[in-house]
């Protein structure tokens, strides 16, 4: 009688994304953050069963961003399909600056609604339109099915200001969300929102991999 594989251990690839500047925010702190994340990680380590897939910046505009935001997405759900493994998962971590904010807000949810109080960096302006008219009224929500209260009660545990949020505005953060958390119910995948504050200092880098484990 052959002796039969043990069973692989099942992987979390979590997918990150970062912002480029835009009005107002001349550097943005999500994009620092982003492009040092690999080399943070590479030093510190991961927890176990998890790994990085890949670590984006994208373009503050609502419709430009889509284009390689959707790129990256389709092609992690294409290589998850090719694995043999079923139990791995896919987690998409954006990161967002809110330049009026004190603390990390982790988002529970996006609104179908682009409402942008200035236009975003290609110029556009949209004001109460739905995102996806196919969704329906701009009151429509989406929201993210990973525990975002457990998530931000152990990084406070840890020491972090950091909250809950119902909230992450309507400007090109919660457009990218919106369609992140879209795509993630239609694929079986997970998607969370980090809003950062406009203040963290550039020159250090935060320890983000307190959210990957999640």
């Amino acid at each position: 009688m052959g002796s039969e594989c043990p069973p692989a251990e099942a992987v979390t690839t979590v997918h990150i994304t970062g912002f480029k500047k835009f009005h107002g925010v001349s550097e943005n702190p999500t994009e620092t953050i982003v492009n040092n994340l690999m080399e943070y990680m590479n030093k510190k380590g991961l927890p176990k069963g998890i790994v990085i897939g890949s670590c984006q910046i994208l373009e503050t505009a609502g419709q430009e961003a889509l284009v390689p935001l959707y790129q990256t997405l389709q092609s992690a759900i294409s290589t998850k399909e090719s694995e043999s493994s079923s139990s791995n998962k896919i987690i998409w971590l954006h990161f967002g600056v809110n330049s009026g904010a004190t603390r990390f807000a982790i988002e529970n949810q996006a609104f179908n609604e682009a409402t942008f109080r200035c236009p975003d960096e290609m110029g556009w302006k949209p004001q109460k339109v739905p995102i996806v008219p196919s969704d329906g009224a701009i009151s429509r929500v989406r929201e993210t099915t990973l525990p975002a209260e457990d998530i931000t009660k152990a990084l406070a545990k840890k020491g972090y200001d950091v909250m809950t949020s119902d909230d992450a505005g309507r400007f090109v953060c919660n457009y990218v969300y919106y369609h992140s958390l879209r795509f993630s119910e239609q694929n079986g995948t997970k998607s969370l929102f980090v809003h950062v504050h406009s203040s963290l200092q550039l020159r250090k880098r935060p320890k983000c991999n307190s959210l990957l484990p999640c």
